[in-house]
C-alpha cells in the first residue's frame, strides 16, 4: 500500500477500536454522545471537510454530502453506533477501492516502465550519457546488454537479441543484425550494438505508445457517460426523496418524526452511487491495462465498447493475413532474356518501398546502375512508371498495362503478376508469391466462434490470387484488384448493410490503409511495431503481426463489457430493493451499509477481473 493508504488503514483500525470501547462503556446522555464523537471524528473528519468545501464551491450533491448528512442526522436521532459504523464502513470501502485502482494501475505502470531513462550517444569518439530527448536524427547510439533501447534506430555495428515483450506481449527474443531496425522501449539482451537514430524521441515508437496509453482514460464509453449523467441527476433526486420521506408520512399518518427521519437517513446511506461511479471506470481501466500486457493498445473505453460489438471484420490481405514477404517465384520473358527482364523491372522498382518492389529488386542478383533511370513515378495500386535508358518503362498490374494501351499476357500461375513493358512493347511478366501467416486460418475460425458474423478480404492482387487466399482461409467475401479508394467504397457499402447495433472493424498493416482505418467504425492496425502511421491512424493497435491477437482483443472487450453490465445491474438492483425496504421500515442502517459499501466492494472485486488476461487466445 501507499503511504496515504497505510495512514487511512491506521485511522480505520483506531476508529474501530474506539467504537468498540464506546459501545462497551455504560454511559448515558451527553457522555455517551461524547465518546461516540471521538471515533466519528477520527474516521470522518475528511469526509465532513470535503462536504463543506464542495458545498462552498457549489458542488453539493456528491457522496461526501450524502455520508455527512446521513451520519450527522443519525447523531441527531441518537443512533450513535450506527452513525460511526456507517462512516467506518464507508472509509473501509474507499480504502478497498483505492487499493483496487492502484492494482489496476500497475498494468499500465508496467507498460510505462518501457520509457528509457538515458541514451549512450557517440560524440567525438566517446560514449556520452544523455537524456533520449537530447539525441538527434542521424546520431549513433551505443546500446549495451540489459539496457532499454532509447530510440528507434538501425543497427550499424554488432548483433544481438532483443526482448519486445513490453510492446508485443510475446516473450520470445528477436535476433537483430546490421541493417535491422531496433524499436525504442525494447530491451537489448546480450550483444553490444551501435545504431543510427531514425527519429527524435518525441516521434519514437515508445513515445507514441506512452502518449496513447496515458490519454486512453479521456475517451469515455457510452456506459461511463451514462453513469456520469445518472449520478448527476440521481443524487439530488434521492436527497429530495429522503426529505419528503422524513416530512410527509409523519404529517399525513400523524406518526413520530423520529421514526421517519431515521428511515430517511437510512434511505440516504443506501442511495450513495459509489458502486457505479467507481466500478464502471475501473472495469474499463483494468481492461485497457490488461490488454496492454498482451501487446494490444486500445486508445479509449469508447473503442473497447465498440470492439465488443464487432460482427463484421474487413481485412487487408498483404501484411495482415499474409506475411507480406514476397519473392519472385517465376519469370516469363517475351522478346528479351530472363536477365534483361529482371534487370529492367528491378531498375524501375528500385525507388519504391512497396514489398513487391523489394522482392523484384532482391530477385535480380546483379548490380543496378541507377544512373540509367529517371522520372520515377509510383502509381498507387497499379505499379511504376519510369524512364530507363531514355525509354518509357511500365512495371505493374494488368490495369496499368490496359491504361497505357499495351497488350499483355496473363499466366495461369497463382500469385501476383507483375507485367513489364518498355518503349511501347510488352516484354513479359514476373510472378510474385506471398505466404499466408501460420495462425491466419485458425484466427478466422475463432472470430466466427466468438460472434463475428461476416469476414471480408480486400486486396489489390489479381482475382485468382486473392480468391485462392480467401478460400484457403475461409473468408466469407473477397474483393480483388482494389485501389485504395475502392477499399473505402467497399467499406462504405458494408457499413450501410450492417445492423446499426453492431460495429464494423477494418484490420490493416497501417502502411497505406489510413483512409480505410479512419472510415471504419473501429480501425485496427496489425503488426504496428515501429509503424508511426498505424499507431496514429488506428483506434486499436496490435503490436505484433499475428491475426490471433485480433481474437484476443475482441475477447478482452467482451469480457470487460460483461463485467461492466454485471456491475450496473447488480448495483441498481440491490439499491432499488433496499431503498424500498428502508422507506417502509424493513431495512435498518446496517443493511443500508451493506447496500452501499458491500455492493461497492463486490462490484470493485468483479471489476478487477478485467486485469486477468492470458497472452494466448482460447
Amino acid at each position: 500500500m501507499s503511504k496515504k493508504q497505510k495512514k487511512n488503514l491506521t485511522r480505520i483500525l483506531c476508529s474501530a477500536i474506539l467504537l468498540a470501547v464506546a459501545w462497551l462503556l455504560p454511559l448515558e446522555g451527553f457522555w455517551r454522545l461524547l465518546v461516540f464523537l471521538v471515533p466519528y471524528a477520527v474516521i470522518g473528519y475528511d469526509v465532513l471537510f470535503s462536504a463543506v468545501r464542495n458545498i462552498l464551491h457549489g458542488q453539493i450533491f456528491d457522496e461526501n454530502f450524502l455520508m455527512a448528512l446521513a451520519t450527522v442526522g443519525a447523531f441527531f436521532v441518537a443512533d450513535y453506533p450506527e452513525a460511526v459504523a456507517v462512516m467506518l464502513f464507508y472509509q473501509i470501502g474507499e480504502l478497498f477501492q483505492s487499493i483496487a485502482v492502484g492494482k489496476s494501475r500497475k498494468s499500465i505502470a508496467a507498460l510505462m516502465d518501457i520509457r528509457p531513462d538515458y541514451a549512450n550517444v557517440l560524440r567525438n569518439g566517446e560514449a556520452v550519457t544523455v537524456s533520449p530527448e537530447e539525441v538527434e536524427i542521424g546520431e549513433t547510439i551505443l546500446i549495451k546488454p540489459g539496457e532499454k533501447i532509447p530510440l528507434d534506430a538501425v543497427i550499424t555495428s554488432g548483433e544481438t537479441s532483443v526482448n519486445n515483450a513490453a510492446l508485443t506481449g510475446e516473450s520470445l527474443p528477436v535476433e537483430c543484425r546490421v541493417g535491422d531496425t531496433l524499436i525504442s522501449g525494447s530491451v537489448n539482451l546480450n550483444g553490444v550494438v551501435e545504431a543510427k537514430v531514425k527519429s527524435v524521441f518525441s516521434e519514437s515508437t515508445v513515445s507514441k505508445i506512452l502518449n496513447l496509453v496515458e490519454n486512453s482514460a479521456s475517451k469515455k464509453a457510452r456506459s461511463e457517460n451514462f453513469i456520469t449523467k445518472f449520478a448527476k441527476y440521481y443524487t439530488p433526486c434521492v436527497v429530495i426523496a429522503a426529505v419528503l420521506l422524513a416530512v410527509l408520512p409523519p404529517l399525513i399518518l400523524k406518526q413520530s418524526f423520529a421514526i421517519w427521519i431515521e428511515r430517511a437517513l437510512t434511505f440516504l446511506v443506501v442511495s450513495c452511487p459509489c458502486a457505479l461511479v467507481i466500478s464502471v471506470p475501473l472495469s474499463f481501466f483494468g481492461g485497457i491495462g490488461g490488454a496492454s500486457k498482451a501487446g494490444i493498445l486500445i486508445k479509449g473505453a469508447n473503442y473497447m465498447e465498440a470492439l465488443s460489438t464487432v460482427d463484421t471484420v474487413v481485412f487487408d490481405k498483404t501484411g495482415t493475413l499474409t506475411k507480406g514477404i514476397f519473392s519472385v517465384s517465376a519469370v516469363y520473358p517475351q522478346n528479351c532474356s530472363e536477365s534483361e527482364l529482371l534487370e529492367l523491372a528491378a531498375l524501375a522498382e528500385s525507388y519504391s518501398s512497396h514489398p513487391i518492389a523489394a522482392s523484384v529488386v532482391k530477385a535480380y542478383d546483379g548490380t543496378l546502375d541507377k544512373t540509367k533511370i529517371s522520372d520515377v513515378q509510383e502509381l498507387a495500386g497499379r505499379g511504376i512508371q519510369a524512364t530507363v535508358n531514355h525509354k518509357p518503362v511500365y512495371v505493374g498490374s494488368s490495369n496499368l498495362m490496359d491504361a497505357v494501351g499495351i497488350k499483355r499476357k496473363d499466366g495461369d500461375t497463382v500469385g501476383t503478376t507483375v507485367h513489364v513493358a518498355a518503349d511501347g512493347k510488352y516484354l513479359g511478366y514476373l510472378v510474385i508469391a506471398d505466404e499466408i501467416k501460420a495462425d491466419a486460418k485458425s484466427a478466422i475460425e475463432k472470430l466466427k466462434s466468438i460472434g463475428v458474423r461476416k469476414t471480408v478480404m480486400l486486396t489489390g492482387d489479381a482475382d485468382a490470387v486473392g480468391r485462392a487466399v480467401g478460400e484457403t482461409l475461409g473468408i466469407d467475401e473477397m474483393h480483388t484488384q482494389m485501389l485504395p479508394n475502392d477499399k473505402v467504397a467497399v467499406v462504405e457499402d458494408l457499413l450501410q448493410e450492417k445492423n446499426p447495433k453492431h460495429t464494423l472493424a477494418f484490420v490493416g498493416d497501417g502502411i497505406n490503409d489510413a483512409p480505410v482505418l479512419a472510415r471504419a467504425d473501429i480501425g485496427i492496425a496489425m503488426g504496428a511495431l515501429g509503424s508511426d502511421a498505424a499507431i496514429e491512424a488506428a483506434d486499436v493497435v496490435l503490436m505484433d503481426d499475428k491475426p490471433s491477437k485480433l481474437v484476443k482483443a475482441i475477447e478482452i472487450s467482451k469480457k470487460t463489457m460483461r463485467i461492466v453490465h454485471q456491475n450496473i445491474v447488480f448495483a441498481l438492483l440491490v439499491k432499488a430493493i433496499v431503498l424500498v425496504f428502508s422507506a417502509i421500515g424493513l431495512a435498518g442502517m446496517w443493511l443500508a451499509v451493506f447496500a452501499d459499501v458491500g455492493v461497492m466492494v463486490i462490484a470493485v472485486l468483479n471489476a478487477m477481473r478485467t486485469l486477468k488476461v492470458s497472452t494466448v487466445s482460447r
